[in-house]
């Protein structure tokens, strides 16, 4: 079944209003102000969440359908893309018929439409990678990836946008939350110690090493696990999750058939005034540096592709110890999300060191391709 054109299954007048509110101005908040806002989540507060959200998601929204109609190489016509553009102008119709919102009782109606919404697109990332591989499917080969400059800025734009908005709605659906966890506002935990995060990160990189290959390189940190900073752990747990997952590959396939131990991968913590960087080093014998443009494009992976084409994207929730690719240029992009960034430089016959800055002012603004 061919998947339909927008225009077929959307109205004229939808399509006509989500370019009238994709040329509207985006506001970008800062993660000060997401902190001190939602620190006092009085009704007042949330009703005034409720009606900013109200206005802006289908800024957003429409901006994303938008671009996902007019990508090159004919990737908005892909069923995977298809799908993903029906997803975001469902949610731009959801929010654009809602009424406005004038008290407590149109905040709470309102909070759990867009709790819907944020479910909705929980699959995107797998799907758009879906959409990129039946592209690259027909392609023909000798183009060279790195000339899909388009596609990748896109991604780019698109994935960071992605990562606004989820962070919006679960924020202020996270702020109705009757028993908030102990420092915690919304998303944002005011006393986040990065050694914890790291350290439950590296965990769950390690199980699923174990589980991959039988046996995990140890994970060694350092650093102050009684330093705190105010910073998002889901994030950062994200980021340095797939960090360690990479280096653990790395080490593991590079020692598999050596009778030598596998050296560990080393997690260094750093407090600095601006930033707080997180160091993880390996010695998996790097990344030749031919290679090195490409770990942060969406169209390269050295493993092997999780991802089928009839793989039922419901489940996609599992977690391979090598992706789609993808890790990497996201990661950047939750680094870059709040002022931060992501580096990788590598020995090639030696190893790898990311380094992951993470703005400790809060003051940056989101962002806002």
């Amino acid at each position: 079944m061919a998947a339909k054109k927008a225009s077929e299954s959307f109205s004229k007048t939808l399509i006509e209003e989500v370019h009238k509110w994709g040329c509207m101005k985006q506001t970008g908040v800062s993660l000060r102000y997401m902190m001190e806002f939602g620190s006092k989540p009085t009704q007042r507060n949330l009703l005034i969440s409720g009606q900013f959200l109200h206005k802006e998601l289908p800024i957003r929204i429409a901006r994303r359908a938008i671009e996902l109609e007019s990508l090159p190489y004919g990737l908005s016509e892909k069923p995977a893309v298809l799908k993903v553009r029906d997803w975001y102008l469902d949610s731009f119709r959801d929010l654009r018929s809602f009424p406005e919102i004038k008290d407590a009782n149109d905040e709470r109606e309102f909070t759990q439409m867009i709790k819907a919404i944020k479910v909705r697109h929980n699959n995107v990332v797998p799907m758009m990678a879906l959409g990129v591989q039946q592209l690259k499917k027909g392609m023909d080969p000798k183009i060279i990836y790195e000339d899909l400059d388009e596609i990748h800025q896109f991604l780019d734009r698109f994935y960071m946008s992605r990562i606004g908005i989820r962070m919006l709605i679960g924020q202020h659906v996270e702020l109705h939350n009757p028993n908030p966890p102990l420092h915690c506002v919304g998303y944002i935990h005011t006393k986040m110690s990065p050694v914890e995060v790291a350290q439950n990160a590296s965990e769950d990189a390690r199980c699923i090493c174990l589980r991959e290959y039988g046996s995990a390189p140890e994970v060694n940190i350092y650093g102050d696990p009684k330093f705190t900073f105010p910073y998002v752990p889901t994030h950062l747990h994200l980021m340095v999750f797939e960090l360690v997952k990479n280096s653990l590959r790395a080490v593991q396939e590079r020692y598999m058939d050596s009778d030598r131990v596998a050296p560990p991968i080393r997690i260094i913590v750093a407090d600095g005034i601006e930033d707080v960087t997180i160091k993880v080093s390996d010695e998996g014998g790097g990344i030749p540096r031919s290679g090195l443009p490409k770990i942060f494009t969406y169209l390269y992976s050295t493993a092997r592709n999780p991802l089928d084409e009839h793989s039922d994207l419901g489940t996609a929730d599992t977690v391979t110890m090598a992706g789609y690719g993808y890790g990497l240029p996201i990661s950047r992009l939750y680094a870059r999300y709040f002022g931060g960034d992501l580096q990788i430089i590598s020995m090639e016959g030696y190893g790898t060191d990311a380094y992951l800055h993470l703005s400790r002012l809060g003051d940056s603004q989101e962002p806002l391709p």
